[in-house]
């Protein structure tokens, strides 16, 4: 069998495999293509990939030759229409965002496999590409604020006077909250929670924030790591207490998305009067609509002297661990699919390959997917 590797589209830097992950792949009997210059913007050539037993070919010939053909990204429609029936797809490809998309490659004849949909269960989590990604972009979240924010963020007693220390607030202790606590911390700010589950008060206090407790949230425990819809009371006095700590901080990332719907808005135009010029908010949530009322995806908006920075990309500032990252997960999920002969084993008995296959046989098969559909 052969797995072919695209080249991503700007501005994505991130490749599907590295050529470390190569050689694993070898021992499977799987044969691996690369298109030309796909590993470049994470520093492995195409010369490294042929070091490792791959052979490096035009994106034509890999559409032509390759059964499962991976891509993090939607791979635009030129490539999509020169899919043939039976080729298997990989990436992540925010189905439930791209329902009409799902049922175009279905009737085409595609296999689609979308890693955001995996299960997230303990089984799961060495396949888990959202909590990889999710870990580097909450750290480059807080780098990239320090940058802009135009103050410290640890406390300083000079001579000249004394600095005091930032203070951060983080809406969601996600993996990327979890994440943007521990560097926020590293560089000295004062860092204050807010998360709908109290379950992940402890997580957050071990790390040395403070968490900040709205009673009466429903229940995130079966929501695998993300938000989940609120009754108007609760977001009502969920509201208030945002407010306050919007007040006090300096620099805010915001995490909070549910599945299949727009982002929940954290964050009014009317809180952010309140809030310093010069403070700065990373909204991680900007690909599904943002956590505030102004963020744009992939832009920075300036409202009274505050940066609100919507930015989907962040895994892809750090190019090299988050491909390692991503590739060893795309590994550990193939092994699923994969026998030790090299040879194709689609078994929808598990869970995993059940849970994260959109469409098959010329069918949407995901519940949720299918639901939206119809």
């Amino acid at each position: 069998m052969i797995i072919g590797v695209l080249k991503e589209p700007s501005p994505e830097t991130r490749v599907s495999l590295l050529p470390e992950h190569i050689a694993i792949l070898k021992k499977w009997n799987v044969e691996v293509c690369i298109e030309q210059g796909a590993g470049e913007n994470a520093f492995a050539n195409d010369g490294k990939y042929v070091e490792a037993g791959a052979r490096v070919i035009s994106r034509a010939e890999l559409i032509s030759t390759a059964k499962i053909i991976l891509s993090l990204n939607n791979p635009g429609n030129d490539t999509l229409s020169a899919l043939k029936p039976g080729n298997i797809l990989l990436g992540v490809y925010q189905p439930l965002f791209n329902p009409g998309l799902m049922k175009d490659l279905a009737e085409k004849g595609i296999t689609v496999f979308s890693m955001d949909m995996l299960p997230r269960t303990t089984r799961a989590q060495s396949m888990d590409v959202l909590s990889s990604q999710a870990n580097i972009a909450g750290y480059k979240a807080v780098l990239h604020a320090a940058n802009l924010f135009p103050k410290y963020f640890p406390m300083f007693m000079t001579a000249a006077g004394s600095i005091p220390p930032a203070k951060l607030l983080i809406l969601g202790a996600g993996v990327a909250g979890l994440q943007a606590i521990a560097t926020g911390r590293r560089l000295g700010a004062v860092v204050e929670v807010f998360d709908t589950r109290p379950a992940v008060k402890e997580e957050v206090m071990s790390l040395g924030a403070k968490f900040v407790e709205v009673e009466g949230a429903a229940d995130a425990s079966k929501a695998g790591g993300y938000a989940v819809e609120q009754t108007e009371d609760f977001m009502k006095r969920q509201k208030a207490k945002i407010a306050e700590s919007v007040a006090k901080a300096d620099i805010i990332i915001t995490t909070a998305q549910i599945p299949g719907k727009k982002a929940p808005i954290l964050i009014s135009t009317e809180m952010m009067a309140a809030m310093k010029s010069g403070s700065v908010i990373i909204d991680l949530a900007a690909a599904t609509g943002g956590n505030t009322e102004l963020t744009k995806n992939n832009e920075t908006v300036m409202h009274n002297g505050i940066r609100i920075v919507g930015n989907s990309y962040l895994s892809s500032t750090m190019p090299s661990d988050a491909s390692k990252l991503y590739g060893k997960n795309i590994l550990n999920f193939l092994q699923l699919m994969i026998t030790k002969e090299g040879e194709l084993n689609l078994n929808f008995e598990d869970d995993l390959v059940l849970g994260t296959c959109i469409t098959d046989n010329k069918q949407v098969v995901h519940d949720r997917v299918r639901e939206m559909i119809n």
